[in-house]
């Protein structure tokens, strides 16, 4: 199976980490799209539909897990995937990542492997 194609949308206040991403994710095939808040990251999934999105958690203004949600309540897409990034690696914290609609969880500092 391929990943030629398939849309990847980055959400990260951070451009270093957002670049580090990208560039793991092209070299595996995928085209990257990057946001650096909810209202940018909200317009490309409206006009670009990506096939999942990697999400932070904190964001200036609106939060990752606010986003998600409003993702997950919207027909269009509920079923998205999303993939929450954060520094917050606590039990806790993972359970209300999960409980807003992300799909899976990853814990900064990650390895872009």
């Amino acid at each position: 199976m391929t990943n030629a194609g398939k849309r990847v949308l980055i959400v990260d206040d951070e451009a270093p980490i957002r670049e580090m991403i990208a560039v793991a994710l092209e070299m595996a095939g995928y085209e990257c799209l990057e946001a650096e808040n909810v209202q940018d990251a909200h317009s490309l999934v409206v006009d670009l539909r990506p096939d999942m999105i990697l999400l932070d958690w904190m964001l200036p203004g609106v939060s990752g897990i606010e986003f998600a949600r409003r993702l997950k309540r919207e027909e269009a897409t509920a079923e998205l995937p999303i993939i929450m990034l954060t520094a917050k690696g606590e039990e806790e914290n993972k359970v209300q990542g999960l409980e807003s609609g992300a799909d899976d969880y990853i814990t900064k500092p990650f390895s872009p492997r």
